[in-house]
């Protein structure tokens, strides 16, 4: 079979512009491990595998490394408006000024002349310094500010009215926070990334994205298993060896990553896999093009919700005492 012919065979979401976004991308951030170089690779040997869709980030450091990748697949025959290419802000470059500069950099360092989707990586400005540890509090950081969140909205809106921009959305996000910015928005947010697998699967989030026609991309969609070790908690769990998934698995004589990937595309959302073996990617691709899980199967993974967030955020509290939970608006209100 082709490379053309997978591409073909990838599902994909349309949206109100009528683009189409790949419901299986390949994520860039190698969780500190691996190289830039060694990403830069990956996402030129996904690209021969069928792969169309690259997420990336300015906070990631490896857009440079991968701009000339894309520039190489490009070069191979692959047109440009075959890609789908994300990037986000930083939250250090919230100021509006920052903010297009930071989507300048990101453009330029990709060799595009347009992003498909440019997103707001977090909704505070809060930022820290690499390698921190999750106890470290910035002087200057504040809880969400809806004002400064807007001010940085419109912004991105100039992006789309200039053409830098095809799509813009949000990242971390909460059902509180969605609401003030669809209610203020003059350009909706087309995606929405969010934390989602069979141990976290949000799905109060995930109904309300689909209801304003926002799409969900899933980060972390395998439970992060190569995630810093600044991230973790001895209260973490893994679906790669929950039961109900190694069952499923086994009955259609799959990996359980190919489960945990292809219940969130059937149920609706995007995923974005990092992995820079291609073995992993074809397996990864394969699971969304021809696994199909039963209405039983969907049900049980839907019982294996163990509302376990893995990615917290705790860098970006802005009080010493404060929970991590504070980030999330749980009871429906947006701390301050």
């Amino acid at each position: 079979m082709t490379t053309s012919s997978i591409e073909n065979e990838i599902p994909r979401h349309i949206l109100p512009t009528g683009a189409a976004i790949p419901s299986i991308g390949l994520g860039t951030f190698g969780s500190d491990t691996v190289s830039a170089d060694e990403i830069a690779s990956a996402v030129v040997q996904s690209s021969q595998i069928g792969y169309r869709h690259f997420d990336c980030a300015s906070v990631y450091g490896n857009e440079p490394e991968i701009g000339r990748a894309l520039n190489r697949v490009i070069a191979s025959g692959i047109a440009r408006d075959q890609l789908w290419i994300t990037s986000k802000v930083w939250n250090d470059c919230h100021a509006p000024s920052d903010l297009e500069k930071s989507c300048l950099k990101s453009i330029a360092n990709f060799g595009v002349e347009y992003l498909d989707a440019y997103l707001i990586h977090w909704p505070f400005s809060n930022h820290h310094d690499p390698g921190c540890d999750v106890g470290a509090r910035r002087h200057d950081a504040q809880p969400y500010i809806h004002d400064r969140f807007m001010a940085a909205w419109r912004a991105m809106e100039s992006l789309v009215d200039r053409g830098l921009v095809r799509h813009i959305g949000t990242s971390n996000m909460t059902i509180p926070k969605l609401r003030l910015l669809l209610h203020d928005a003059r350009i909706r947010p087309a995606l929405n990334q969010m934390e989602l697998h069979p141990h976290f699967q949000q799905p109060a989030l995930f109904d309300f994205l689909r209801s304003q026609g926002i799409v969900p991309v899933g980060f972390s969609p395998l439970g992060s298993p190569d995630r810093p070790e600044r991230d973790r908690t001895p209260e973490d769990t893994s679906p790669l060896i929950d039961p109900v998934i190694t069952e499923i698995a086994e009955r259609h004589r799959l990996q359980p990553a190919a489960v945990c990937l292809k219940w969130a595309v059937q149920s609706g959302g995007v995923v974005i896999p990092f992995s820079v073996r291609a073995s992993n990617q074809r397996a990864n691709l394969d699971a969304i093009r021809q696994l199909d899980l039963s209405a039983e199967e969907m049900q049980a993974i839907r019982g294996a919700d163990r509302n376990c967030r893995l990615i917290k955020g705790q860098v970006f509290l802005w009080k010493s005492d404060q929970s991590w939970r504070d980030l999330w608006d749980e009871d429906g209100v947006i701390p301050q």
